[in-house]
């Protein structure tokens, strides 16, 4: 269930109206910001900046960017942005910080085939160059070939399992993943292309003969890069929703809270569920998510992220 609440008829052309009114005179108006666009669903955000450009000859969203300032215009300019394209630039950010692979695996990872394909293309014509080419340049080794493998994925969606072979790549998985002696290149294979509901089949088997989950201890201090792309492609598989409630757990409690994380999480998933990872937030924390995020931020981009997850100030 998305958290978001948006009207079911609104004006594009007012609201790009009082936007600009919000950006003129002595300082930008940030509260008719939040007003305005933390309650326009994906469709209506993309009417108000076809209507302000028409209107005003200028793009919304760079304007924004000229008037906002910190998290606040981070996670405005992000919620502006058509899903695609906002995936699209969270992935390049990733690329670039040469660490942050674990982005990489969860919009490889989460997204439906159709959804991932939109990504590429959106990247595509962003940034002039294939993701899978930069996902490429930047990494060597088994991350590479598992990073380029889930990018470039375009898995079967369907509910039928094949419980021989989930059994045969549990054991495969076993031999790679915690014996660390089987083949790398096999479990990149079984995680690159077989559907999630396979994959999820093969955890649970896994989980049945083994009496334990397969990312049970598959990290510690001496984990490499692989090892954890590979432990969030797991988590992202078996349950997303779980996984971003970690992400958020993570940001939150970190020393210095991690803004980034939470403008993605919350972004991303405020149109989709981000009400039901809300929900698995407090029953893991026994703290309501608005709670903790009004208590780890601050200003105008505490004010946005409240509205996003439809709880005011």
């Amino acid at each position: 269930m998305a958290t978001l609440i948006s009207p079911s008829n609104h004006s594009p052309h007012e609201d790009a109206e009082a936007l600009r009114k919000a950006f003129e005179g002595w300082g930008t108006d940030e509260n008719t910001v939040i007003v305005i666009l933390g309650h326009r669903n994906v469709h209506q955000r993309q009417q108000i900046r076809r209507a302000y450009e028409e209107i005003y000859q200028e793009d919304l969203v760079k304007r924004m960017e000229s008037e906002l300032k910190g998290d606040f215009e981070k996670a405005v300019y992000r919620w502006n942005l058509e899903p695609a394209d906002r995936d699209a630039v969270l992935a390049n950010v990733a690329i670039k910080s040469g660490k942050n692979y674990h982005v990489i695996v969860e919009i490889s990872c989460v997204l439906s085939p159709e959804e991932l394909f939109a990504v590429r293309r959106a990247y595509l014509n962003r940034y002039k160059r294939s993701l899978e080419e930069d996902v490429a340049s930047h990494t060597s080794g088994p991350i590479r070939q598992l990073l380029v493998g889930l990018v470039t994925s375009f898995r079967y969606v369907g509910d039928e399992i094949n419980a021989k072979l989930a059994q045969t790549e549990a054991e495969i998985l076993h031999e790679a993943v915690k014996e660390k002696k089987g083949s790398i290149e096999e479990s990149i294979r079984i995680l690159t292309t077989r559907s999630k509901t396979q994959l999820i089949a093969t955890f649970n088997r896994y989980r049945e003969i083994h009496g334990t989950s397969i990312t049970k201890k598959l990290l510690d201090e001496g984990s490499d890069d692989f090892q954890k792309a590979l432990y969030t492609a797991i988590r992202c598989f078996n349950d997303h929703i779980k996984y971003y409630e970690k992400v958020l757990r993570d940001g939150i409690k970190k020393l210095g809270t991690d803004e980034d994380a939470l403008t993605r999480v919350i972004v991303s998933r405020a149109e989709r569920d981000l009400k039901v990872i809300a929900d698995v937030y407090y029953k893991r924390n026994s703290v309501l998510l608005e709670h903790a995020i009004a208590k780890e931020t601050s200003g105008d981009y505490k004010k946005f992220l409240l509205t996003l997850l439809g709880k005011e100030d």
